[in-house]
């Protein structure tokens, strides 16, 4: 690619980017601090990924949710995940009319453009399997009728980390599904400053207008593909994803016994996806290495297995992934 090309390419992103730092002000009325959080529920928004959020109780993990799709101008819902549910309370279901004996279609929540999926491991494997067909194919069967999607389509779910009890494991396929899992963290003493402040002023209850509205999502989305990627960042990309598969075959022999399974081959799209939509978040038209070593983690920490072997050790994902990128050589 010529220089003059990355030139206008990369003039072209800025322009196209220009929302970005409008809807981190207008998010940033009501969100104190996680920036990382808002960040990559953006990159989710413009990578057509969904996004799961695991952090402690009152880390505004639901309010950033309500907060952006305010902003952004998109139809919301909000789907309290207990044990009880039933897929019909997600999907929607038949209804019979006794005055024109037919059955009509009721449309459930997931007919929204956010959808938040609140605490999402505490509804049993059927309630997870009736969401998989709308997060994967953008669509809803309900009898015999398929419904698409209205887009832009997003499931941001959140899960508490540390109580287990009434919960129930997410399928490793919807796992995988997911684009993100992102964890979040307790704010700094200015940032939790602030947080008082706000609460005790009522600041906190701050109108968010919407900034951004659908079509320039899917505008941008257009726009994140145009990022160039050089092919020694593929080739970086995929050194990644295969030294968790094949650790022996770049000198990492000694993480053999701790990763059960590797990244699947949705890990290598996203992480270049997620690449290319860092880079438009910075307003540049061209994916460096340090893009992909800053949204690695997030990639790929649910999609690592780890042995019992790694468990028994107190070895994580997060300590994989630095020793695979700590390993791997930088292009």
């Amino acid at each position: 690619m010529q220089s003059i090309d990355i030139e206008a390419l990369n003039q072209q992103i800025y322009a196209d980017s220009a929302f970005v730092e409008t809807l981190r002000e207008e998010t940033a009325k009501v969100i104190v601090g996680q920036d990382t959080m808002i960040e990559r529920l953006m990159l989710g928004l413009l990578c057509r990924g969904h996004v799961l959020l695991e952090g402690l109780p009152g880390l505004a993990k639901t309010l950033a949710i309500k907060t952006l799709s305010k902003a952004v101008d998109a139809r919301f819902s909000r789907i309290q995940f207990t044990p009880d549910l039933l897929p019909a309370d997600i999907i929607g279901t038949m209804i019979y009319n006794p005055s024109t004996n037919q059955f009509t279609v009721r449309k459930g929540p997931v007919f929204a453009n956010f959808i938040l999926a609140d605490e999402i491991n505490r509804a049993p494997a059927k309630v997870q399997s009736a969401l998989l067909e709308a997060m994967q194919e953008r669509q809803v069967t309900i009898g015999n009728d398929t419904f698409t999607l209205e887009e832009p389509f997003l499931v941001l779910a959140t899960q508490n980390p540390i109580e287990q009890e009434g919960t129930y494991p997410l399928p490793e396929a919807q796992v995988d599904r997911f684009m993100l899992k992102v964890k979040i963290t307790y704010p700094n003493k200015e940032e939790e400053r602030e947080i008082i402040r706000r609460n005790l002023s009522g600041d906190v209850f701050a109108e968010v207008h919407p900034v951004v509205k659908p079509a320039d999502i899917l505008k941008a989305r257009q726009s994140v593909r145009r990022i160039y990627m050089d092919e020694k960042i593929e080739r970086y990309i995929l050194d990644i994803v295969f030294a968790t598969r094949t650790p022996g075959e770049y000198g990492l022999r000694n993480l053999e016994p701790l990763i059960n399974y590797g990244g699947s081959p949705r890990a290598s799209i996203n992480l270049a996806l997620a690449s290319k939509a860092h880079a438009f978040l910075q307003r540049r038209g061209y994916v460096i290495p340090e893009d992909v070593r800053n949204v690695c983690h997030d990639v790929m920490r649910h999609r690592l297995g780890l042995t019992y072997e790694a468990e028994a050790e107190n070895i994580t994902q997060e300590d994989i992934i630095n020793k695979v990128l700590d390993t791997i050589e930088v292009p």
